[in-house]
């Protein structure tokens, strides 16, 4: 009898599962959370990693190299790790009340390890003729970093953004942690709600809802790789190709 159920729907769509998630679940407000510290996340990236890239290729200062290695090893050291230490972090500014806000959410995201080693490798396959020049024509660093470096390093800024927006999309631990109100969750905490959601006689995930959920979440990701993938693959071949 379910064998002949299932068989009667299986190929046809069930478009009322959407209707269902977005009747059962606040997720224009998951949307809102996700979009918010996504976008915060991928500008303070931009910024801030590019600055220190372009500090670790083009400009000489003491230790440098020791500080990049630093930097460096703080890739090899799991994720998980460094969420007590954010946390302590946030409980201790507790007083500006950002547990259970989404500045909780973006702040640790604004630096990365990983993006500034990546366009830091980019960076430096820029000739340093042209930072030579630019000093000679009285530029100052901020001035070749904005106006020479920047309009040069599209590709490779354009991967940083597509990283980042992924990670920050899909983040879950994180959220999990300093947001406790379910108007402040995002969507990958939202999917979660979907999965742990159950049902009133099977007490098993609904997994028609949890697909359609699922679907609704990944098709901006989907759109933006779509709109920046040959930028995104120019920085990825070309990063690298000089130490």
């Amino acid at each position: 009898m379910i064998l002949a159920k299932v068989n009667k729907y299986q190929n046809i769509p069930q478009w009322k599962n959407y209707s269902e998630v977005l009747s059962s679940f606040p997720f224009g407000s998951f949307y809102l959370n996700t979009v918010i510290s996504t976008v915060c996340r991928v500008f303070g990236q931009l910024v801030f990693c590019s600055m220190a890239a372009y500090a670790f290729a083009k400009i000489n200062f003491p230790a440098k190299n020791i500080i990049f290695l630093a930097l460096l090893s703080t890739l090899m050291v799991p994720y998980e790790v460094f969420m007590i230490a954010q946390y302590r972090i946030i409980q201790l500014i507790q007083q500006l009340n950002l547990l259970n806000t989404l500045p909780a959410l973006i702040l640790p995201g604004l630096f990365s390890s990983f993006e500034t080693f990546l366009l830091r490798q980019f960076f430096m396959t820029i000739p340093k003729e042209l930072s030579e020049v630019a000093i000679l024509d009285g530029c100052n660093h901020f001035q070749i970093y904005y106006k020479i470096m920047l309009p040069l390093a599209k590709p490779g800024l354009a991967a940083v953004a597509i990283f980042t927006a992924l990670w920050s999309w899909n983040d879950l631990l994180w959220p999990l942690i300093v947001n406790s109100s379910r108007d402040k969750f995002t969507l990958s905490v939202g999917l979660l709600l979907i999965q742990g959601m159950q049902g009133t006689q099977t007490h098993v995930t609904n997994y028609s809802l949890l697909m359609a959920g699922s679907i609704l979440a990944i098709w901006p990701m989907i759109l933006l790789f779509i709109v920046l993938q040959n930028y995104f693959v120019e920085g990825i071949v070309l990063t690298g190709t000089k130490r």
